[in-house]
């Protein structure tokens, strides 16, 4: 495949750069804080991301404070439609301009195909299919875009599909232990069980750095060790089945930064790093 060093060209965050970030986190973890409002990129620099649904159709895009990571909405494309609506060369263009207008983008996913059965039902596809089709993904995007951070995603639902999909992205010329960051597509609705665990820790001693995407609580506390990165959103339902926060007036939080920085900061306390980042605490003193 291409050096790793193309996905990330000098206007863009390098890897090395990304790496000396995430050491100053949690020991190497990157916690990207989920969020439904492209704004927040303006307001905080904790890690943040973001679904191209909350950047696409916008006449300007904020300027990011800090770091962030693009979800390519996929499941969600899928579930309501069966396939993607959203072309290749759109997709990649929108990528291209959020990098550029709004900067810090650490990577986006690109157009993967995940593999719940509901999903498959919907698509009429196969797992096979369903991989072939992430491959693709990537391979058009890289050919549209080459300078962008396109990160890659492994799919399946058995182990046996995601070593048969790692072995497939060999085939494709792609050796995923050297790309920057991985996605692990398919295991957000069963993170907590043993078997996910096992999974993308035998999937980290092969050399992949992981983002297991929408992890809650239980499933970092169980496979932190395995990954790179995540991201969650939990937050936000959490906000909508307690309290809101005692320095707010409105009658719930699921909107609100100041109760999602809140949520953030004890979860990386709960995951080791012992204190956040300075900027995240300051934060989280400004919105109150």
């Amino acid at each position: 495949m291409n050096d790793q060093l193309d996905l990330f060209p000098a206007h863009h965050v390098p890897h090395a750069v990304l790496k000396d970030a995430e050491r100053r986190e949690i020991g190497g973890f990157t916690f990207f804080l989920g969020t439904h409002h492209a704004s927040w990129l303006t307001r905080t620099d904790v890690p943040l991301f973001i679904s191209r649904r909350a950047l696409d159709g916008r006449t300007t895009l904020p300027r990011a404070r800090g770091r962030w990571a693009l979800d390519s909405g996929g499941f969600t494309e899928l579930s309501l439609h069966g396939r993607w609506t959203v072309e290749p060369r759109r997709y990649a263009e929108l990528v291209a301009r959020a990098a550029d207008d709004i900067g810090g983008l650490a990577w986006a996913a690109i157009q993967d195909w995940m593999c719940e059965e509901a999903i498959l039902q919907r698509t009429g596809r196969s797992v096979a299919q369903h991989q072939r089709a992430t491959i693709e993904s990537w391979l058009e995007l890289k050919a549209r875009a080459p300078h962008l951070p396109w990160a890659p995603v492994l799919q399946g639902w058995t182990r046996g599909d995601y070593l048969e999909h790692l072995d497939a992205w060999e085939r494709a010329g792609v050796d995923l232990a050297k790309v920057p960051v991985v996605g692990v597509g398919t295991v957000c609705r069963r993170q907590h069980t043993l078997r996910a665990s096992l999974l993308l820790t035998e999937l980290a001693e092969l050399g992949l750095r992981l983002h297991a995407f929408g992890f809650k609580t239980a499933g970092l506390l169980s496979s932190r060790e395995a990954l790179a990165s995540s991201d969650s959103l939990a937050w936000s339902l959490n906000a909508r089945r307690n309290p809101p926060h005692p320095d707010c007036d409105h009658k719930r939080c699921s909107n609100c930064l100041r109760y999602a920085l809140d949520w953030r900061e004890r979860l990386v306390d709960r995951l080791g790093a012992g204190s956040v980042p300075a900027s995240s605490a300051e934060q989280l003193r400004e919105a109150r």
